[in-house]
């Protein structure tokens, strides 16, 4: 693995956790939006990662046999998905004004308890990642050093 790449690695996950604490940010910040441009309320998002440029089952076999290795690329967000798994919560209140002819206003399935934990984990994840690349670079300026 090339110096550069290892650093790319890094790199790819810390700005993956960037974009998933911006979408749980999003999540929390609309949990009383009962309103939206679609016409209903907020939904929650969720992320997905994959890896970068998946390998081709003949690449990795080649390479298995041989002394080399197959090395990740990183990750990237493949997909920012609405929750349909969870439903909305039904609250009474018939002065709101999206209250439906029960009186019952229909609040957005975030839970803020889910979307902290959500945050701890992609906050150690970016840690992480951080963490690593930070090895990467003394790794690297211990390596320039050894010729001085």
């Amino acid at each position: 693995m090339g110096l550069f790449q290892a650093f790319n690695i890094s790199a790819s996950g810390m700005t993956a956790e960037r974009f998933r604490t911006d979408i749980i940010a999003e999540n929390i910040a609309n949990v009383n939006t009962t309103s939206t441009e679609s016409g209903g309320p907020y939904r929650r998002k969720l992320v997905s990662f994959q890896e970068k440029t998946v390998t081709p089952f003949s690449q990795v076999f080649s390479t298995t046999t041989s002394k080399n290795r197959i090395i990740g690329n990183g990750v990237k967000v493949s997909a920012v998905t609405e929750d349909y798994s969870s439903e909305f919560v039904m609250e009474y209140d018939p002065s709101n004004p999206d209250a439906d002819e029960n009186g019952y206003v229909s609040y957005p399935n975030v839970n803020v308890v889910t979307e902290m934990t959500d945050l701890i984990d992609a906050t150690r994840a970016y840690e992480a990642n951080e963490t690593a690349f930070e090895a990467s670079k003394t790794l690297a300026q211990k390596g320039l050093s050894i010729g001085q």
